[in-house]
């Protein structure tokens, strides 16, 4: 899997954490795919959280400057739509543990 997007992946799951997805999450969600360079293939992957399974050890590989954009671009995608859930939270703490930050 590209680490582009694994990551997009990961923020994805982050993002789904609490069993929805709203509109300001999904428009973060596109502006990330679009700035990474994702195409329509990956793009529908993501978005249907197809093939994501090795997403979270791909990007727990990153370089330590990747690791800790996307730890940037995590807490970015939690506020998007203006709350943090519990269970994003929880996933948030998980997946900055995961990339060693």
């Amino acid at each position: 899997m590209k680490p582009t997007v694994a990551y997009c992946h990961v923020i994805a799951s982050l993002l789904a954490a609490d069993g929805m997805m709203d509109q300001p999450e999904r428009e973060f969600l596109d502006a990330t795919m679009t700035k990474l360079g994702l195409d329509e293939t990956e793009r529908d992957a993501v978005m249907h959280f197809e093939g994501g399974d090795d997403a979270e050890r791909v990007v727990a590989q990153m370089p330590l400057e990747e690791r800790q954009e996307l730890r940037d671009d995590l807490l970015a995608a939690t506020l998007a739509d203006g709350k943090i859930s519990p269970l994003e939270s929880q996933m948030m703490q998980r997946l900055s543990e995961l990339l060693g930050l």
